[in-house]
């Protein structure tokens, strides 16, 4: 079971667990985001980052562009070479 009209969320499993009076397994299952539409995204943004660095783009600069953080650029990079999506 995965959320109808998925969306980034405001608040945690576990407090929208404390306000409904269930457990945060069962916020978690009815809000989920669907494990294709994860996979996919997370290859669009490891595809985003290394297209940047190939282009010569330091860490820091691919961080401003897409808006995270320069450990987040390493970890796209590293999945990146890890999925041979991107070549030393």
């Amino acid at each position: 079971m995965t959320a109808e009209t998925p969306a980034r969320r405001q608040m945690t499993a576990r407090e929208g667990a404390a306000r409904l009076g269930v457990s945060p397994r069962t916020i978690q299952r009815i809000i989920a985001e669907p494990r294709a539409t994860f996979l996919a995204r997370a290859a669009d943004h490891r595809k985003q980052a290394a297209e940047l660095w190939e282009r010569g783009f330091k860490y820091r600069e691919i961080a401003e562009e897409m808006g995270c953080s320069t450990g987040t650029v390493g970890k796209f990079l590293h999945d990146a070479r890890k999925y041979g999506e991107l070549k030393w």
